[in-house]
C-alpha cells in the first residue's frame, strides 16, 4: 500500500482532501498530513481517527510514494522538486506547474492517459476547468469543438477558507442595516456580483482565472488551436461554480443528442427540465463530486451552436476528488517517480 502525504492539510481544500481518501476508502499503509510551523502539533480529522499536523520539511517526504500539495504556488515551487527527489510523485493543486510543457495536467474523467507521462510531476487543474472539461470532452468526441464561449459564476471558496470567513461577517451586518465594507476582495460581496474572479495579469484586462480556462482547456483536450473566450465573475455562493456555456461544434449535434451523450457519461448528472424547475445549481453541487448539467438549447446565434448550464463542487470536483482520483491511477498503474 502507498504512503500518502497532504500538503496543506489544515486548508480548505486539505480539508475536503482528507474526507474524500477516508470516503473512497483508498487504502494507504501512512497518512502523513503536513502544513506550516504554526499548524504543526495540531489534530485533524481522517475518517474515525485523527491525525497530528507535522510541519513541512524535507524530512517530512522521506518515505512517501504520493504527495497531493495544496498549499499555494508559493509553497508547490519549494517543496515539489524536494518531494520528487525524496521518490514521491508530486499531484499538485496550485497554479505553479500546470503549463509547462512536461508536466501533465490531467482531469481524470476526461484524459487519464496523461498520467503516464509523468516525471515525478502531475498537475490538477483550476477548479473551473475542471467542472467545464468533462462536458467538452462529450461534444468533441461527438462532434468536434470549434469554440467555446464561458462565463462562470465563482464561489468564494475557490479563494479559501478566509472568503468564506468574509462573506458570512459581510452577510451579517448587511442584513443588520450597517454600511457595506468589503473584507476580502476590492469590493464587497456580500448581495453583490463582482465582476472580476482572479487577478489581473497584464494589461489586456484579462484576470488569471480567465487565462487559465482558456490555456487549460487547450492543453487537457490537446487542442492547442481551440477559440476559447471567457468571463470569470465572483459571486456571494459558498460552494459550487456555475458556468454558462456556448459552444460551436465542427458537426452538428442537437440538444437531444447532447443530453442522451452526457446521460451515457460517468461523472456526469443532467438536470434539464425547465417546465418542472429542474436545472442545476450551486446548492445541488455542493457536496457532490459530479458535474451537473442543464439548460441544453440550441445557440440561437450560432448554426452549429449549443448552449447549456455547468454547475460542480469547486472544492470536491473542482480540486480534492480529481486529486484523489489520479492518486488511485498511480496505484492502480504503478506508477512511480522518476528520479
Amino acid at each position: 500500500m502507498p504512503r500518502i502525504a497532504i500538503l496543506g492539510a489544515t486548508g480548505a481544500v486539505g480539508s475536503v482532501l482528507r474526507e474524500v481518501l477516508a470516503e473512497r476508502g483508498f487504502e494507504a499503509a501512512d497518512l502523513r498530513c503536513l502544513a506550516s510551523p504554526r499548524s504543526a502539533g495540531t489534530r485533524v480529522a481522517y475518517g474515525d481517527d485523527e491525525i497530528e499536523v507535522a510541519a513541512v520539511s524535507a524530512d517530512a517526504f522521506a518515505g512517501i510514494d504520493i504527495a497531493i500539495f495544496s498549499a499555494g504556488a508559493a509553497r508547490s515551487r519549494e517543496w515539489a522538486p524536494i518531494a520528487i527527489e525524496r521518490g514521491a510523485v508530486v499531484v499538485d493543486n496550485s497554479s505553479a506547474f500546470r503549463m509547462l510543457p512536461d508536466v501533465p495536467l490531467v482531469v481524470a474523467d476526461v484524459n487519464p492517459h496523461a498520467v503516464r507521462t509523468h516525471r515525478g510531476l502531475i498537475a490538477n487543474p483550476n477548479c473551473s476547468t475542471m467542472g467545464l472539461a468533462p462536458v467538452l470532452k462529450a461534444v468533441l468526441d461527438a462532434a468536434g469543438l470549434e469554440r467555446v464561449t464561458v462565463a462562470t459564476y465563482q464561489a468564494v471558496s475557490g479563494t479559501g477558507q478566509a472568503a468564506v470567513d468574509g462573506l458570512l461577517r459581510e452577510t451579517s451586518r448587511a442584513l443588520a442595516g450597517d454600511p457595506a465594507r468589503a473584507e476580502v476582495y476590492p469590493q464587497p460581496i456580500a448581495f453583490n456580483v463582482l465582476p472580476v474572479a482572479g487577478s489581473f495579469s497584464g494589461d489586456d484586462g484579462y484576470t488569471d482565472e480567465e487565462l487559465k480556462l482558456v490555456h487549460e482547456s487547450r492543453k487537457i483536450l490537446e487542442l492547442p488551436d481551440l477559440r476559447v473566450s471567457v468571463a470569470c465573475v465572483r459571486v456571494p455562493v459558498v460552494t459550487g461554480h456555475s458556468e454558462a456555456v456556448w459552444v460551436e461544434t465542427r458537426d452538428p449535434l442537437s440538444p437531444d443528442d447532447l443530453r442522451d451523450l452526457l446521460l451515457d457519461r460517468p461523472g456526469i448528472i443532467v438536470l434539464d427540465d425547465p417546465a418542472d424547475y429542474s436545472y442545476p445549481t450551486a446548492l445541488a453541487a455542493a457536496g457532490s463530486d459530479d458535474v451537473y448539467v442543464g439548460r441544453i438549447r440550441r445557440d440561437l446565434g450560432c448554426e452549429n451552436g449549443l448552449a447549456f448550464w455547468v454547475v460542480s463542487d469547486n472544492l470536491r470536483k473542482g480540486a480534492a476528488t480529481n486529486a484523489v482520483q489520479i492518486a488511485e491511477l498511480l496505484v492502480r498503474d504503478g506508477l512511480r517517480a522518476t528520479r
